[in-house]
């Protein structure tokens, strides 16, 4: 069908778990980094709709939106199935991966960057939605089990991502003895050869998210 390519940047949570995903499956891709600032025509071609990363180029099929991505990786290549066989623990894994990207991740950002009450409920909201993943991964290595599976790849950010925007926010939310099992599940998680080689430098990525929250720009793309 041809090669693949894939429109991201590094800091991106959404483009982290297509990396991943790619990793995982070994499948040989090019990466085109995006400047989100001064996005490529390509881009813009390719996702006139929501004109943001990811985006996921297999020979003539272009694929947006992260999750629908990772979907179609799932059902491309056959290596090291990221979904479990079973259909009720397939849904249940979709279930939460909806849950992380609207109900987790506005809140945690909120949370980190914000101000006054807006901030306050947001941090509630935040560890509300944490403390209910943490009683999903008690007992477990990963949520797919002893290997790395799709809700992982969704909600890897977690292991690295919160600490990054804390710093460029200025706002503290997680704690990990507040989350024993997640943070030793992170730990799991970020360590794996495979998902390091994805993990962007430190300090790039504060600047990045505070250039981000500078811009009002972060969730959007």
């Amino acid at each position: 069908m041809g090669g693949v390519k894939l429109f991201a940047t590094k800091e991106s949570l959404f483009s982290s778990r297509i990396q991943w995903a790619l990793k995982l499956k070994g499948v040989e891709y090019e990466f085109i980094l995006e400047d989100l600032a001064n996005k490529s025509p390509l881009l813009l071609k390719y996702n006139p709709i929501y004109k943001k990363v990811p985006v996921l180029v297999h020979g003539d099929n272009v694929v947006v939106e992260s999750l629908v991505i990772l979907e179609y990786i799932e059902e491309t290549w056959k290596e090291h199935p990221l979904l479990p066989r079973d259909s009720y623990d397939r849904a249940t894994a979709r279930f939460w991966a909806k849950f992380n990207d609207e109900k987790l991740v506005p809140p945690v950002w909120t949370a980190c960057t914000g101000e006054g009450e807006a901030q306050e409920k947001a941090k509630e909201s935040a560890l509300e939605s944490l403390a209910l993943l943490e009683k999903q991964i008690q007992g477990k290595k990963f949520f797919g089990g002893e290997q790395i599976g799709y809700l992982d790849l969704v909600l890897g950010w977690i292991s690295y991502w919160i600490s990054g925007v804390e710093e460029a926010g200025g706002n503290k939310v997680l704690e990990a003895e507040m989350f024993p099992s997640l943070h030793q599940w992170g730990q799991n998680f970020i360590h794996n050869p495979l998902i390091e080689e994805c993990i962007p430098a430190r300090e790039a990525f504060v600047a990045y998210v505070q250039n981000a929250i500078n811009c009002k720009i972060f969730l959007k793309s």
